[in-house]
Formats: structure tokens, C-alpha cells, sequence
């Protein structure tokens, strides 16, 4: 009997180390939480906006929390509270584990969430990193100087950068479902 080339039997340590405990590990990071940060201002007084992050809800899939920011952003169903004077510009939705890891994250642009690719390794998020750094280090320097604009600008900067940086236990699974049509 001759085995071909094309055979191949993979061991039962690398199948549990490579699948099943990731799964087990995401597993207990439900329920997932998402956010969005933006800028809250009161009527006609947008120059005196303060960032604020809202809380959306929770979900037990990645996909389901993907389905219900897209709803919330694009129905224009996302509010600081109960004052109707106060309105809230949503710039950025967060998918987190329960431990606050990343999961996947996002632009909005025209009431659409642009969901950002994650990293593809951990040099790609120390370069990110730094490139984030640099930014929230203008926006300091920039707010010492009272230019409160510029530097919720390069904030923001700073914050779609970081939307990259997916915890490293969940970068396959954001990649995988930003592959999926659900995400166009």
C-alpha cells in the first residue's frame, strides 16, 4: 500500500491548540458589548462639543453585535440620554469581549460603518501604536493651546488607527466576518 504525497494526518495536540481552545477561550468572553464614541454638543453650539462614548447594547455573537450597530448607526437610533437639546455625532463603533478586548471596530461615515480590517500580526499593532501615540500627543499639545478642535481631530485620528488593533484572540474571526457579505 503506497500513501500519497497528499495525506496528511495532523496531530491531535495541534487541532486542540489551534481550534478548540480558541473557541473555549472566546467562548467565555460573552456577552459582547458595543459603544460608540462620538462628539455630544447641545443645539447650535457645536463648537463647544465634548467627546463622549454610548453605550449600545449587548449580543452573543459577533455577527449579531456587527447586525445591530449597523441598525442603530444607519436608523440614526444612537443618543447621549433623555435631553433632546443634546445631540450626538457617533464617529467610531466598538465591538468588546466582557474582558474589554477588542473585537472589531469602525468608522462611521453617512450613517455606514466602515469596519476596519484588524491586524495581521503583532509588529503591524506595535506600529500602529506608535503611529497612535504620535497623534495623541498632538492632540495634548494642541489642547494645551486651547485648540480644543485640532485636538479632538487628531483624536479621532488616533482612534481610527486603533480600531485596527483587534485583540490578537479575536483578529481571525474579525477578519473572517469582514469577509463575509454581511459586512458590506
Amino acid at each position: 500500500m503506497t500513501l500519497s504525497g497528499q495525506s496528511r494526518v495532523v496531530p491531535i495536540g495541534a487541532i486542540l491548540a489551534h481550534h478548540v481552545l480558541p473557541a473555549l477561550q472566546r467562548a467565555q468572553k460573552f456577552p459582547l458589548r458595543i459603544s460608540c464614541i462620538g462628539t455630544a454638543s447641545y443645539d447650535g453650539m457645536d463648537a463647544d462639543g465634548f467627546d463622549h462614548i454610548v453605550t449600545i447594547g449587548e449580543c452573543p455573537s459577533p455577527e449579531e453585535a456587527m447586525s445591530v450597530a449597523s441598525r442603530r448607526i444607519a436608523g440614526g437610533d444612537v443618543r447621549v440620554g433623555t435631553d433632546d437639546m443634546l445631540r450626538f455625532r457617533p464617529r467610531i463603533v466598538v465591538i468588546q469581549d466582557c474582558d474589554q478586548g477588542l473585537v472589531l471596530a469602525g468608522t462611521i461615515r453617512a450613517g455606514i460603518i466602515l469596519w476596519q480590517q484588524p491586524v495581521a500580526s503583532d509588529a503591524e499593532a506595535r506600529q500602529i501604536v506608535t503611529e497612535a501615540s504620535k497623534l495623541r500627543g498632538a492632540a495634548f499639545a494642541a489642547s494645551g493651546r486651547g485648540e480644543h478642535g485640532p485636538a479632538r481631530d487628531y483624536r479621532y485620528r488616533a482612534s481610527q488607527l486603533e480600531a485596527r488593533l483587534v485583540d490578537a484572540l479575536w483578529r481571525e474571526t474579525a477578519a473572517e466576518l469582514l469577509r463575509l457579505p454581511l459586512a458590506a
